[in-house]
Formats: C-alpha cells, structure tokens, sequence
C-alpha cells in the first residue's frame, strides 16, 4: 500500500474516530438496519416460500386422491377407466398447466385432456420422495405429485402423476416479497426516524453540558449547571470542584508571588544600598547580580499574574481596557515629538484579563515610542477566529537574529537606553499563556512591526492551530 493511500485511510479512520457522538450512534444504528432488516426479508421471504409450497403440494396431493379415487379397471381386468370427473375445468383446457396422467408400467393408460398429445416424465422417486419438480408441455415449470399403486384384479403396478403450473405460486411468493420490500423499508425509515429521536432526546443532556462548557470557556459562566442526569449530574459536580479548586490555587499562588515580590524587594533595596560602600571595582559585579535578581523577579511576578488568566477571566472589550494605556502613551508620544495614531475597533472583544490586556499593549506601545523617529501606529481589529493587535513604528527595526534575542528574557539590544529588557518578553510570556501569537517582522514605515493575534477562547486557539 502507498504512503499516499496509507495517509487518505489514516485520516479517514480519525474523521470517523473523532465524528459526533449523534452521528457515530445514528451510522451504528444505519448499518444495522442495512444488515439486519436484508436478513430478516430474507428469511420471511423463506419461509413463506416454503409454506406456499407446502400449501400448492396439499393441494396436488387432494388432487391426486381425488384421482386415485376414480381409477377403475374393467371387468376382463385388462384396461383402467377414470368413473369421476376431478371438477376442476383446467384439467380439461388444452395446456392449462394442470395435467394428470396413469401409466401401467411405461404403457400409457390413461392421461388429462389439457395434456392434449404431450406426456409428463416420470421421473423414479428416490427415499419415498413423491414431489417433483419438472418441465411440462411448452418448457412450462410444473410441480407434480406421483404415487405408484397396485388395483386388486390388476397384475401391473400402476403409477399415477398429477402436475400443477407452478406460475401462480411464483407469483403470490413475488407479490409477498414486494410487499414486504415495501414494509421494510418503511419500517427502516420509521427506525432510523425514532432512533434519531431517541438519540436526539437522549444526547440532550450532553449538548446541554457541552453549552456549559463552552459558556466557562468563553468566561460567561463560572460554574456548570447541574441539572442533569444523575449519571451526568456527579461529573458535572466533580468539574465544578476542580474548577473551583484551580481557582483558589490560582488565586494563592498570585498572592504567594505577590508576597514573594513584596519580601524581596526590601532585602534587594539593602543590598544596593550597601553595595554603594564597596570600591567601584567591586560595586559592578555585585549591581549586575542585584539587577538580574530585580529583573528575574519582576518577570516571574508578571508570569504568576496572569497564570490561569485564559481559564478564569471574562471577555473584555478591548477599547474600553486600553483607553487609560493609550491615553497615557499619547500623551507621552505628544512630549517627545512623535506622531501616535490609534485605530481601535470598537466592536473587538477577546478573552483576556484587563491588567494583562493593558500590560500587553503598554509592552509593545512603549517598545515602539522608545525607537521611533517620528511616528508609531497602534491598530485593533477582529480577525478569524479572534482579535489581532499592529505597532508599527519607523524605528531602526530589528533582523531576525534580533528579533529572537529580544522575546529573550532581560535581553536588551541597547544598553544604553533605561529598562529592564523584559518588555517583549513579557508580551511572549502572555501569549503563551492566552494561547495567542507574537510576530515581529519589518515595517512598511521601516522600522519594527509587533503583530499579535489574540484568541476569541481556548477553542479558537485549537482551531487556528489546527487549521
């Protein structure tokens, strides 16, 4: 088999792994149908046939005795004699498809006015067998019933054979069978009709919690509805608990990095303090150590407060969270010469915490105001999927060697400008956390663009990534 076709049946089987749960049950219950109602026509059609057969066989054989009952033999015992009709008129009509005849050992005695000039075989019974089914005048299939006999007065054994058209019977077994074609296919639509009720009803439940869940996700609930199944009902109430349980740790472990930050920042003030005793020479070493402890801090401390944004916070409006950052930015831009343009859509929303939102486009506004010449632009707008946020600044941009040393954690590609380095960073960080995506890549105005896409929910960033 090919790699190519090995692939097509792969993703096949994974297509119909990962279908609906409705749609799996509904194609479990059509391939029953289309295996077990076939076997079931099969079957009726069978046994009616049998039972028809049966039936026409019962009626040759009351045909037969009836024949049997009118063989006479006259009184010098050399010739048979029929002394009653059968009073059926198809035994009279040339060729009617009902035939009787008596033979006395191959000499033919006597035989029914329909056979006209035609004989019926004889064909010898095997184990008693006394029904066969043969061909008759004009290649017609017959059914016929034979039954060898002896007449007291008679030296000869006589053999009696009366045949019947099996047309009639075969066309009662095709009227049966159409009928029941018809019957089992209304039936099959009728099945397939009250499964798919019945499976609607009761999946209701489930597409319900799947609501719920979505709702939590997208952060327009905080808990799931428990009015479910009692099946349902345990594991909706066993999700609540761990969603309230990752509330709490989320919550104690923001304060602990909060407290942590609080606990240091003394001890680290101390330290610089004292380091200003030490001769120059000394001093250096021990500022550039002091710095990365300040710097490893406040970025720990920025990671620790967004931690679990994405699964506890609600959607924002992101015009009205970053008015006060733009506001303030503007202003700054305004001081230092340089042209700030703001296109916000006032219709974006995405699921975000404010105070991450806001650090977010402080990071890369503040990025943008410190290397730009005279000009920065600052667009939000909905994208698929979710919303995308644009700086661009006519700065000296960045290569792409400098483009990953600054998402680098403390990083800086300038020394000589104040900061931490950590802004960029920071910005990565988040959207890792949020489940978003951070470009930079060249500007039309020249210098860095900072594309970032942020997701409408946790299900929006699977199906960017996945498409």
């Amino acid at each position: 088999m090919s790699t190519s076709r090995f692939s097509r049946l792969t993703r096949g089987r994974h297509r119909l792994y990962c279908a609906p749960l409705g749609t799996r049950l509904l194609l479990a219950s059509l391939v029953l149908v289309v295996v077990l109602l076939p076997l079931a026509g099969f079957g009726l059609t069978y046994n009616f046939r049998e039972s028809a057969t049966a039936s026409f066989d019962s009626r040759l054989e009351s045909q037969l005795n009836a024949l049997l009952a009118g063989i006479q033999i006259d009184g010098m015992g050399q010739h048979l004699r029929l002394n009653r009709s059968l009073g059926d008129a198809r035994f009279e009509r040339v060729y009617s498809g009902w035939y009787w005849q008596v033979t006395d050992e191959g000499d033919l005695t006597l035989t029914s006015r329909s056979l006209w000039d035609q004989r019926l075989p004889t064909p010898k019974p095997e184990n008693g067998v006394s029904v066969f089914a043969i061909t008759g005048p004009r290649d017609e299939p017959l059914r016929m019933i034979e039954r060898d006999i002896r007449v007291p007065g008679h030296p000869k054994v006589i053999r009696v054979a009366l045949a019947g058209s099996t047309r009639e019977l075969d066309r009662e077994v095709g009227r049966f069978e159409r009928l029941l074609i018809i019957s089992l296919a209304t039936f099959a639509v009728l099945l397939l009709a009250g499964l798919a009720l019945q499976m609607r009803w009761g999946l209701a439940p489930l597409r319900r919690m799947s609501a719920n869940l979505r709702a939590v996700e997208e952060g327009e609930a905080e808990r799931l509805d428990t009015q479910l199944p009692a099946e349902l009902e345990e594991l909706a109430l066993a999700m609540n608990s761990v969603l309230e349980r990752d509330r709490r740790l989320i919550e104690r472990g923001r304060a602990a990095a909060g407290n942590l930050a609080h606990a240091l920042k003394t001890p680290v003030s101390v330290l610089k303090t004292l380091a200003e005793r030490f001769p120059p020479e000394q001093r250096q070493p021990i500022n550039t150590e002091l710095a990365r402890i300040d710097d490893a801090v406040r970025h720990h401390l920025a990671r620790a407060s967004a931690a679990g944004g994405l699964a506890f916070a609600g959607r924002v409006t992101i015009a009205e969270a970053i008015a006060p950052v733009v506001q303030g930015l503007s202003r700054l831009a305004e001081r230092r010469g340089v042209s700030f343009e703001a296109q916000v859509d006032p219709t974006a929303t995405a699921r975000i915490d404010p105070q991450d939102l806001q650090e977010l486009v402080g990071n890369l506004l503040e990025n943008a105001l410190r290397w730009a010449e005279a000009r920065v632009i600052f667009v939000v707008r909905r994208a698929e999927h979710g919303v995308r946020l644009r700086v661009e600044d006519d700065g000296p941009g960045m290569t792409r060697a400098q483009s990953e040393s600054a998402l680098a954690r403390g990083v800086r590609l300038d020394t000589s400008a104040a900061g931490s380095g950590l802004g960029l960073a920071i910005v990565e960080d988040l959207m890792a956390l949020y489940g978003g995506e951070l470009t930079l890549d060249r500007a039309p105005l020249g210098g860095l663009a900072a594309d970032v896409w942020l997701p409408a929910s946790p299900v929006s960033a699977q199906l960017e990534k996945s498409g």
